[in-house]
């Protein structure tokens, strides 16, 4: 994640995630599906993705960094902005939803987070919070919410209050960085950060059902720096497709998930 103060951080960050997260990723539990790539679509490198979801043929996309956070409606066909709204540069923008007819978008470390009409992208209210921002997403009554540990938070989306949370689990170990959310069909998908790894968990629980292994979706070369990571999901559920992209990267992937080898 974040701002540019963080270079140390995430510098001590990849080594932790080196030595712990990747050691849980392949000596995890649950099965691991492969992926197989079916379609592409443009995506500017611009767009520092913190937030990703589909939503009547277009994607809906929150980005980060402060003074380059937006909120975006683009064409997946072209990768072109349809609509935007630029956020204060003192926030860092992070993941979004969609509640109805509005989205809601949070921040890292500000405590806001902000509810705009979709339709228009104007901000209509504001919600406060404890902690950090990172990814969100929903079920049909309740927001879902990661901080980066292994806690996730379920929400009341009309008072932004936590409800209850789940604590992510691959057999007895802990998987934190949770990063970026989707809800697919009746699981939690969430990337972890720096991995290229997903994450499938069970909502009532918190344990991990599955991993997807997005290894080598995206050359090396075609990413901008280190902090060029997986970190976006989208789900059409109308026509049951999948979607993930990463922090800017230059494509959104639609992918078809391929089951574990017996």
């Amino acid at each position: 994640m974040k701002t540019s103060w963080l270079r140390w951080r995430r510098a001590v960050s990849l080594v932790v995630v080196v030595a712990l997260c990747q050691p849980l990723l392949s000596h995890a539990t649950a099965p691991v599906y492969g992926y197989k790539v079916v379609a592409k679509y443009p995506h500017s490198t611009a767009s520092y993705t913190e937030g990703f979801l589909f939503l009547n043929g277009l994607f809906y996309e929150g980005t980060g960094l402060e003074g380059h956070s937006q909120v975006l409606a683009e064409d997946p066909a072209t990768g072109q902005a349809t609509q935007h709204v630029d956020i204060a540069p003192k926030y860092f923008g992070e993941g979004i939803v969609d509640w109805g007819p509005n989205l809601y978008e949070w921040t890292w470390k500000s405590h806001v987070c902000f509810v705009y009409d979709r339709f228009t992208l104007r901000m209509i209210k504001q919600f406060t919070y404890t902690g950090e921002g990172w990814g969100m997403t929903r079920t049909n009554k309740e927001l879902i919410t990661s901080d980066g540990t292994a806690t996730l938070r379920f929400r009341n989306p009309d008072t932004f209050a936590e409800t209850r949370h789940i604590d992510v689990k691959d057999g007895a170990r802990p998987v934190d960085q949770l990063n970026e959310l989707e809800f697919v069909k009746g699981e939690i998908y969430a990337n972890v950060w720096h991995s290229d790894r997903i994450a499938r968990i069970s909502p009532r629980d918190g344990h991990v059902i599955a991993w997807i292994d997005l290894s080598g979706i995206l050359p090396d070369n075609q990413r901008v720096n280190n902090e060029s990571v997986l970190n976006g999901i989208a789900y059409d559920a109308q026509h049951d497709r999948l979607f993930v992209t990463g922090k800017q990267w230059p494509a959104v992937f639609e992918i078809k998930l391929v089951s574990p080898k017996r």
